[in-house]
């Protein structure tokens, strides 16, 4: 039985205990067809040829990292096999390979579900602006779903799969997660490939995933992201750490601008409160320079990036546009390219306004949308309503800067709202244990499952000053001594696997049951999965203290990635220790 929200951990636990790719495309085949909102794909995937997705994932090693991951693609990424449409019917073409983006996940064992509906071109952040209809909050089905990512949003937070992908130019990948209590990671621009891609505006545009956690969100954007060449815009990662306990920019004065919706406002002050809670310094800062800069975005020369993305089929298919669609990127004929360099000159000088910012703030904590509204609502309005999603997000790709955004709670009309962190630019994995931890602190859960428990979020990026170790058994995430690294601020960075010449052992009259591993030299196993947690050094001292015998910690090598602390076994206890280095790890041994 399958969980309402379809998280990668929670899947892996489900093949462990036995059940098949063939058997989640099932359920979701089940809850597609009872799903009452059918305006959340374009072109889903045929019933049969989803049951032969999940058949051909079955028959690959299944220690890929998203082996048996089901996920969905926004309209406007390339699917081999599957149509292009930017939800624009005449615009429809048959791609003949997968995005950059969908092509590395599908290789990393994960499985496509269908293409889902959005914005037409990528154009809008409310999701009203389909031939296709409007996706609905799942909260509310009055209300608006967010955009232009609006299907994909719908789709994790329906629970028809553990991520989807989504595009975000102005904010397409944060506002829709704000409105349906999901986390939405936005890449820095260049380091996910947008090859495959049909543009809204090239320069600046990122593809983004929606899931139900950071961990997973961070587990897909790890797979997708990496240079490519073909995309020319595409930049090689230069990571950026930040501290564990970081100053965070917070609006103040006359730019705390929630449009009357007090709702939101009080979530923001309660989000603030739990980033003060969980260590980080609050730093009021002045907005109005981002403010500024964002406005270039659809009030300056860049709004003709969008016409430049679909001249030709303008001139020749106007009328086959969203009338809210086309006034916007016909709108982008008065610019000339005397304006176009004045609205870089422009940008450049509210990046220099903005630096000292980033000399006080390590990040910034904004809301993602200030205020939402009902479809009829947008429909009356939907130029001024839509500026208004937009107000705290337009300017990060623009700046070049990282942001995950994540749930902030809820107000008393039963409506979600969500905060962003923003972070300098390749700042991406450093920003995700602590939006973790301020997701965890908000105990909304994710999607519509509002109680649902969240694991601990993944990050590349050890904090500074802190200390790595792998852990193999008791201590993985959601077994009985987890809280031993939980409840020392520990943070899961990632998972792994041993080099090959490890073995493991269960140990006998252990409480909780316990394995201990050793290094063999000259073995050739299948390598052990281990978590890679990150402690602070006080924590870690007093942690490996604490760790009875025949248990220690000594360097463990990894398959990818040289050495780490880890835990290792005394020889002399495996007398009568049975060998489970075959099932390749703890969990899949307990699950057996």
């Amino acid at each position: 039985m399958l969980p309402e929200m379809l998280t990668i951990a929670a899947l892996r636990e489900a093949y462990a205990a036995g059940a098949t790719p063939l058997d989640v495309a099932e359920a979701i085949i089940a809850r597609r067809d009872a799903l009452t909102d059918r305006a959340v794909f374009i072109t889903p995937v045929p019933d049969a040829a989803l049951r032969d997705a999940a058949r051909a994932v079955m028959a690959l090693p299944n220690d890929l990292p998203l082996w048996g991951i089901p996920f969905a693609v926004k309209d406007n990424i390339d699917v081999a096999g599957l149509p292009t449409t930017a939800a624009c019917p005449a615009y429809a073409y048959a791609p003949q390979a997968d995005a950059t983006t969908v092509a590395r996940l599908r290789a990393a064992g994960a499985f496509v579900i269908g293409k889902t509906n959005l914005d037409q071109f990528a154009t809008g952040l409310n999701g009203t602006r389909s031939p296709h209809g409007a996706p609905r909050s799942v909260f509310d089905p009055a209300y608006v779903s967010g955009g232009s990512s609006s299907g994909s949003a719908v789709a994790v937070a329906s629970g028809l799969c553990a991520f989807a992908l989504g595009t975000d130019t102005a904010g397409s990948g944060r506002v829709p997660a704000a409105f349906n209590n999901l986390v939405g990671i936005k890449p820095t621009p260049g380091l996910v490939p947008n090859t495959g891609v049909v543009p809204a505006c090239r320069s600046v545009d990122v593809v983004t995933v929606f899931a139900g956690t950071v961990a997973d969100g961070i587990a897909a954007r790890a797979v997708m992201e990496g240079y490519d060449p073909a995309d020319p815009f595409s930049r090689p990662a230069a990571p950026v750490a930040l501290p564990a306990r970081p100053r965070i920019g917070i609006l103040a004065g006359a730019e705390r601008e929630f449009f009357g919706n007090a709702e939101v406002e009080a979530l923001y002050d309660a989000a603030v409160a739990r980033a003060e809670a969980l260590g980080a310094t609050v730093v009021p800062f002045d907005y109005a320079p981002f403010r500024q800069a964002a406005a270039l975005l659809y009030d300056g020369p860049w709004v003709a990036e969008r016409l430049a993305a679909v001249e030709g089929f303008i001139a020749t298919n106007a009328a086959d546009f969203d009338p809210t669609v086309r006034g916007i990127i016909e709108g982008a004929r008065k610019y000339s390219a005397v304006d176009a360099f004045n609205g870089l000159y422009a940008l450049n000088g509210f990046r220099q306004q903005v630096a000292p910012v980033w000399r006080d703030c390590d990040m910034l904590l904004l809301p993602t949308s200030p205020t939402t509204c009902t479809v009829a609502e947008m429909l009356a309005d939907p130029v001024a309503r839509n500026s208004q999603f937009g107000r705290y997000t337009n300017f990060a790709n623009l700046m070049g800067l990282a942001a995950i955004a994540v749930p902030a709670g809820f107000g008393p009309s039963g409506l979600p709202a969500g905060v962003t962190l923003v972070g300098p630019g390749f700042s991406d994995a450093a920003l995700a244990p602590f939006a973790a931890a301020m997701h965890a602190a908000a105990g909304c859960g994710m999607g519509r499952d509002t109680a649902a428990a969240l694991p601990a979020a993944p990050s590349s990026v050890c904090p500074e000053g802190w200390q790595q170790i792998a852990v193999v058994g008791a201590h993985l995430t959601g077994m009985p001594l987890n809280g031993q690294l939980t409840g020392v601020g520990g943070v899961l960075l990632r998972t792994a696997t041993t080099a090959p010449e490890y073995r493991l052992y269960a140990l006998p009259g252990t409480t909780p049951p316990k394995p201990g591993m050793i290094r063999d030299p000259g073995f050739a196993g299948p390598g052990i999965a281990v978590e890679v947690w990150a402690l602070p050094d006080a924590a870690f001292g007093a942690f490996v203290a604490a760790i009875p015998a025949p248990l220690g910690i000594g360097r463990v090598a990894l398959s990818d990635s040289g050495t780490v602390s880890g835990f290792l076994c005394e020889s002399h206890a495996l007398e009568g220790a049975a060998d489970i280095t075959h099932f390749g790890g703890w969990r899949a041994y307990m699950a057996r």
